[in-house]
């Protein structure tokens, strides 16, 4: 549970008024790429957010990494639902493997949510009202 105590600790220092925010909003800063936030769901007590880089390619654009996040706003945790096209096809994940099965891979994921949030937070990503 430290892990997703630090995820959303990280998380509310990108995005200080997480429990307020409505929408799509993106943050740029110089030398890295525009970070995207759109507020996905919204309860009582969870936010689900989208966080993506997005890309011009020859093909069109793309989303990357393409991470949804639930933060658990009454118990202060954060955890990466998906990351990449796992979120489109059902019962896939991008770390599937015979060893640690689902456990692993949500491990994994949220390990690349506290590192990718503190990435953010170090470059001066900072996603605000409007």
């Amino acid at each position: 549970m430290s892990l997703y105590e630090s995820n959303y600790l990280r998380l509310k220092l990108l995005v200080p008024e997480l429990e307020r925010l409505d929408g799509c909003f993106h943050s740029r800063v110089a030398g890295d790429c525009d970070l995207f936030v759109e507020i996905l769901e919204r309860s009582r007590f969870t936010v689900t957010l989208l966080l993506t880089y997005r890309f011009e390619s020859e093909t069109g654009n793309v989303a990357n990494p393409d991470m949804v996040v639930r933060a658990y706003l009454d118990g202060e945790l954060a955890e990466s639902m998906s990351l990449g096209d796992s979120r489109k096809r059902a019962g896939s994940s991008l770390f599937n493997s015979s060893r640690g099965g689902e456990l692993g891979a949500r491990w994994k994921r949220n390990v690349i949510l506290n590192k990718w949030l503190e990435y953010l937070r170090d470059q001066g990503h900072l996603i605000l009202e409007r």
